[in-house]
């Protein structure tokens, strides 16, 4: 290619970049895949699958209803079986593997299968200095988590702060806590309204868009009551 349509091709490419607008003709990659000898499926396939919007490029509801209404697993076997279905669609799934965990650690001959109804507890708090969570099921704690406060968190107002507490919990429990119900308590009572509040500055609203994504309700628990995630 002559050092002049290579000038022009970038300049196009760049131009499809901004305009989003950049298209592949799938087709001519379909020609050079051998079918069966590479673990990704064939474009072909994943086009079948997809819904395309306005909004993006999503899994067409009507193929995951299998997945949704999979049996139970009850072994080993079961699971593996699970999560290799699972596994085609992992790359429309944030954070697979740790949602995963819990049932990729099941797939050992001697692991416990205990399957309830419990849903998730999860008990925040925040100081001047940190935040700290305990998360909870059935009355036992299942895990602790805390950090120190960034420069720039220091200068939150409390409202702000016990908010950030309740965002930390949900993203590093993420794995445990998504597409189920958890039960937030908090000692500032305020956060009960979160999802109500009026006149949202924009790191609220930002942390508000993140919350939705949870089936979640805040429940305000006194201070002193609250020791646990105090400590």
């Amino acid at each position: 290619m002559a050092p002049a349509e290579l000038k022009e091709l970038k300049e196009q490419l760049r131009d499809c970049w901004r305009r989003v607008l950049m298209c592949i003709d799938y087709r001519q990659l379909n020609r050079v895949t051998v079918k069966n000898k590479y673990p990704l499926p064939r474009i072909n396939d994943l086009f079948d699958q997809l819904q395309v919007s306005g909004d993006g490029i999503k899994v067409d509801p009507k193929k995951t209803d299998v997945i949704r209404n999979w049996p139970r697993p009850l072994t080993p076997s079961d699971i593996r079986s699970f999560l290799g279905l699972a596994g085609y669609y992992r790359r429309f799934v944030n954070e697979f593997s740790s949602i995963a965990s819990p049932m990729t650690k099941l797939t050992q001959n001697k692991a416990k299968f205990e399957w309830t109804n419990e849903g998730f507890v999860v008990y925040c708090d925040a100081s001047r200095v940190g935040l700290g969570c305990v998360l909870m099921q059935n009355g036992k704690v299942i895990a602790y988590a805390s950090r120190q406060l960034k420069v720039h968190e220091k200068n939150y107002p409390t409202h702000d702060l016990e908010l950030a507490a309740v965002v930390f919990a949900l993203k590093i429990w993420r794995h445990y806590l998504y597409g189920i119900h958890v039960d937030v308590f908090t000692d500032h009572k305020s956060l009960q309204y979160v999802f109500t509040q009026k006149d949202l500055n924009l790191r609220q609203r930002r942390w508000l868009e993140f919350l939705k994504d949870y089936d979640m309700s805040v429940h305000y628990y006194p201070g002193k009551a609250n020791v646990v995630a105090d400590a």
